[in-house]
């Protein structure tokens, strides 16, 4: 279980390595000392912010990633005299490795010493991989040079070609009336958005009370406290306390997110959208679904519940009623768990703020799981009309372990699309889910049976009805497999339509005709006198999906979109790499250099240098020669799209 507790943990950090600016919370000083004629002395300082920490290159085995060199043409052009050598460290047991970690505190230095084996060499570069950690771990991988003239090293300015400056000039379009662009709107934005992922969590956290690992636990809890108090009060206000707690800690469980999306803007982007993150996530979900099948269980180590009961047992009072919640979550991990990760997955399918969505989320499924505890004090007689544990809490497991399956397919649905591979096309997607849905039918109606099942019994009304419901949406599915239904109620999940097996005259959404490219659909909206409807996608996004089967569907939106406007679709995720004319490194204002070596990293550079923008769908409304025509939009209703489009047409026909 350990094995599988790092994993996560290290999984989590390795996001991070997707979004890494300029504020790095450690910061490098080089210096070289001459020795002799051949002999030098290579040595990097750092200064590492309050709170933070670098592991060693000599930390433990089977604990966090330890920090490594590698010397660029090292037995080539000089030799190494021995091992890089460190300054003093910091030994701690880790209780989450289980092993002793040897890392630095305020600062670091590394020492290494070399020799010259041609006298021609004036310049030793080198890598350095680390992790700097707080509450999480951002692994950080660093360039740096040594210039061996005697004294302090000279730090090689970072610059780009003639024929880079030039792309990069390319990329950065002269836009007239930019104070349009200010004024972002977003009329189903982050608002509704934290609503509908807190109901998520919420309708989560109910699902989480029917497993077996919770809700034996309500009456047992709930009599503990209104038992063992000496007023009838008092045990109402600590079962209260008690649900705070369980909200308070599901809530701080999302806080590790907030460090990762203040990293980089673009991280949910990232996140959503990486090939092998996806594929991660679809194996997680694998795994999470078969330990609701019973074929194996999911816990974290004893050892931390005990602790935390042996702690609520000695310190008493409101701390001893936090680790009582801290011990629900402990125990309660092998069904919460997997519910979790669809609530975390379900977090990076959702456009937006992931950390803030997470947060709602979070604290959606806490307020779910404390209600019972809070409600059941203050009306104890209710507890008395709670149906008894039972099979039918291993039912509920299995509907879940269905449900973690579907989504799983929806991350290697994302790298498929990403990567274009072809492999999951929109039937093939469907194909699956009907058959999967089909398989829960006949769980549901007894036909076949799982390992953790009892013995057989007479099938409860409550199941026939869901193995009903779950027969309708394997019908529905299956009515828009074969074209009957337009599947609106699933927008965002299937791959898009024309993302199909049968050959389409059109890769684009609803047939519309478009442009991949900027120019070559700002040449074509000249020539036919129309404006631009510039729409920054993604092949993974959600809410883009949901606007084009939703919105776009619409008869009279589709006809403004198709007659009246020039689509420019640019696809921010799309993996395809760029011709090698094309390739070129783009430097912001602050040094900082981007390769662009795909399509996908051409056109979100160019969303975020030209509009200050990361995410996606982003609208904007522009004439041929450049002018901002309105507002962008993102994510919203038909009728806020339609007057939006209508807008920005009769500001054209007016110019």
């Amino acid at each position: 279980m350990k094995h599988i507790i790092v994993f996560i943990s290290l999984f989590f950090s390795f996001l991070s390595l997707f979004g890494q600016d300029d504020d790095n919370p450690v910061k490098w000083s080089q210096e070289v000392r001459k020795i002799n004629d051949t002999d030098y002395e290579l040595v990097l300082k750092g200064d590492i912010y309050e709170g933070w920490h670098i592991y060693s290159q000599f930390t433990s085995e089977g604990g966090s990633l330890p920090s490594e060199f590698t010397y660029k043409k090292a037995g080539e052009t000089y030799e190494l005299l021995g091992e890089t050598t460190e300054s003093e460290t910091v030994v701690e047991y880790s209780d989450i490795f289980e092993v002793d970690e040897t890392f630095f505190k305020g600062s670091a230095i590394f020492t290494q010493k070399i020799r010259l084996l041609d006298p021609s060499v004036n310049q030793i570069d080198i890598n350095f991989f680390y992790q700097i950690c707080k509450e999480v771990c951002i692994p950080v991988d660093e360039d740096f040079s040594f210039v061996l003239d005697g004294g302090v090293a000279v730090t090689e300015n970072k610059t780009i070609d003639e024929r880079s400056k030039q792309l990069s000039s390319a990329l950065k379009l002269d836009l007239k009336n930019k104070e349009a662009l200010k004024d972002v709107k977003e009329d189903i934005g982050t608002g509704s958005s934290l609503w509908m992922v807190f109901g998520l969590g919420f309708l989560g956290g109910l699902i989480a009370l029917l497993t077996p690992c919770v809700f034996p636990m309500i009456p047992l809890t709930v009599s503990f406290f209104t038992k063992h108090s000496k007023q009838k009060s008092k045990g109402v206000v600590n079962a209260l306390l008690y649900g705070f707690f369980i909200v308070l800690i599901y809530f701080l469980l999302s806080l590790p997110f907030h460090v990762f999306d203040s990293v980089d803007s673009q991280i949910l982007n990232t996140i959503a959208t990486n090939i092998w993150l996806n594929i991660a996530f679809f194996l997680i979900f694998v795994f999470f679904s078969f330990s609701f099948f019973g074929y194996y269980e999911l816990t974290l180590p004893s050892s931390w519940a005990n602790k935390m009961d042996a702690a609520s047992s000695k310190i008493g009072g409101v701390i001893g009623i936090f680790f009582m919640a801290v011990t629900l979550a402990i125990v309660s991990f092998s069904c919460t768990g997997p519910i979790l990760g669809g609530l975390l997955g379900s977090t990076v399918l959702e456009e937006g703020d992931v950390a803030m969505n997470l947060s709602a989320g979070m604290t959606g499924f806490g307020v779910a799981l404390a209600l019972p505890f809070a409600l059941f004090a203050l009306f104890p007689a209710w507890l008395n009309s709670l149906p008894k544990s039972g099979g039918w809490m291993t039912t509920v497991k299995v509907v879940l372990g269905f449900l973690e399956l579907a989504l799983a397919l929806k991350f290697l649905s994302n790298a498929d699309l990403v990567g274009n591979w072809g492999i999951l096309k929109r039937e093939i997607f469907l194909a699956i889910w009907v058959v999967l849905y089909v398989l829960l039918t006949l769980y549901l109606f007894g036909i076949f049976r799982f390992p953790h099942d009892g013995p057989k019994a007479k099938l409860s009304m409550g199941r026939k009805a869901v193995g009903l419901l779950s027969m309708g949406v394997s019908i529905y599915i299956l009515l828009g497999l074969l074209g009957v239904s337009n599947l609106k109620l699933l927008s965002g999940f299937p791959p898009p339509a024309f993302y199909s097996v049968s050959e389409t005259e059109s890769d684009c959404p609803l047939g519309i005709n478009c442009f991949k490219d900027f120019e070559e659909g700002v040449a074509y909206a000249k020539k036919v006198d129309k404006p631009i409807l510039l729409d920054f996608t993604g092949w993974a996004c959600v809410n883009c999906r949901k606007m084009e089967e939703n919105v776009w569907s619409e008869p009279d939106i589709y006809s403004i979109l198709n007659e009246d406007y020039v689509l420019i679709s640019l696809y921010v995720d799309d993996r395809k790499e760029l011709p090698e004319t094309e390739k070129f490194d783009f430097q912001y204002d602050s040094g900082r250099i981007k390769h662009i070596e795909t399509v996908g990293q051409k056109w979100g550079t160019f969303q975020s240098v030209n509009f200050n923008a990361a995410s996606q769908p982003f609208y904007v409304l522009m004439t041929p020669d450049l002018e901002i025509l309105s507002h962008p939009v993102q994510y919203t209703d038909s009728e806020t799209y339609r007057k939006w489009l209508q807008f920005g047409l009769a500001r054209y026909k007016e110019k």
